[in-house]
């Protein structure tokens, strides 16, 4: 509590004016610092009182409209209504041909059903094949299949539906595709190749394993020899079963070895280099990767592995058979594992030809 009595004083605010302290705060309204002030505090004004609140607004609904009578649909009242059609005294278009021309004939295009015969001496353009039903070019026809006669056009002998001109050949990059027996050809190689390679790596194990079976094949003939009919098998020894297996994993390794690293790196094995063909992508002319040589290679390959119950040689008889039935791009069941084709290299062409311009894609344009 200030210690300050009560009385007028200039307010600190505003020293100009004075105001009363009653020893607590200030009270009343300040007035000029040189007028006297009354005795006392000054009068303490009434409080203004506080506004009613406000009533809630209420929605006013609009007033009513008057209802509208629909204008009516027609002329003024006392006005006749207006004549649609040509003007008075004249006389309305006739609809149709022209006078002296024919209507068109509304039916089916020209060739559906029966055709009239061509007129005395006709005969087609050059070139273009004659409507369907009416005569070809005088002279002996050549039968489809046949090579056509000189002077006679390319359709002639073919059915309506023949292509007038011969579908292109697929060329991948460039190049043409490998023929089959080109094909054939370096696959036998290879096989020669890769039985060298078993009668030198694998030729201990088919020694050892010919140790085991020989006398089993001596028994056998001396059974023969002695007339005895019903000839006993001697079973096959835990020591062949090994042999065998062992013969074959090798078998099927050096295969392995022999055609998936080549292809991968330069597309070509000894007998595909000496037939000049190559595998290639069939999206780009660079090297597939041993992944996708692998996965080649083992469309034929791994069946290898099943030549002991000879389903192995069933497949993969029908795998090499494969490129026969795929008149396109000559894919075999290994190319459409890995996306491949097998093209005709020209000799001394570089490995890795350059990519071909657009529209020599194995599909056609894109």
């Amino acid at each position: 509590m200030s210690s300050l009595p009560a009385g007028w004083y200039k307010d600190p605010a505003d020293t100009s004016t004075q105001r009363y302290w009653d020893g607590e705060g200030w009270l009343g309204q300040a007035i000029p610092a040189d007028a006297t002030p009354p005795d006392g505090p000054p009068a303490v004004e009434p409080e203004p009182p506080a506004p009613a609140p406000a009533a809630p607004a209420q929605a006013v609904s609009p007033a009513p409209q008057p209802y509208a009578a629909p204008p009516a649909y027609g002329p003024p009242p006392g006005q006749t209504p207006p004549v649609y059609g040509p003007p008075p005294g004249q006389t309305p278009p006739a609809y149709g041909p022209p006078p002296g021309q024919t209507p068109p004939a509304y039916g089916p295009p020209p060739g559906w059903g029966p055709q009239p015969p061509p007129p005395p001496g006709w005969q087609p353009p050059p070139g273009m094949p004659p409507p369907p039903g009416w005569p070809g070019p005088p002279g002996p026809q050549p039968q489809p299949g046949q090579p056509v006669p000189p002077g006679q056009p390319a359709w002639a002998g073919q059915p309506p539906h023949a292509y007038l001109y011969p579908v292109p050949q697929a060329m991948p990059h460039g190049l043409p595709l490998a023929g089959l027996g080109r094909r054939l050809t370096a696959r036998l190689i290879d096989i020669v190749a890769v039985l060298l390679l078993n009668i030198v790596v694998n030729g201990w194990f088919i020694y050892q394993y010919w140790q085991e079976f020989y006398p089993i094949v001596q028994e056998q003939m001396r059974q023969m020899e002695a007339g005895n009919d019903a000839l006993v098998a001697a079973p096959a020894s835990s020591r062949m079963q090994t042999l065998s297996i062992a013969i074959v994993l090798v078998a099927t390794l050096l295969w392995l070895l022999y055609e998936a690293p080549s292809t991968a790196n330069r597309g070509q094995t000894l007998g595909k280099r000496a037939m000049g063909i190559k595998v290639v992508p069939i999206e780009s002319t660079a090297p597939l990767g041993f992944g996708r040589a692998f996965a080649r290679w083992a469309r034929l390959g791994m069946w290898t592995l099943f030549w002991w119950c000879g389903v192995g040689l069933v497949i993969q008889f029908l795998a090499s058979l494969s490129p026969v039935f795929d008149t396109r791009l000559r894919q075999g069941w290994p190319d459409k594992a890995a996306a491949t084709v097998v093209v005709a290299v020209p000799h001394g062409a570089p490995p890795t030809v350059p990519p071909a311009p657009g529209g020599n894609t194995p599909g056609g344009p894109q």
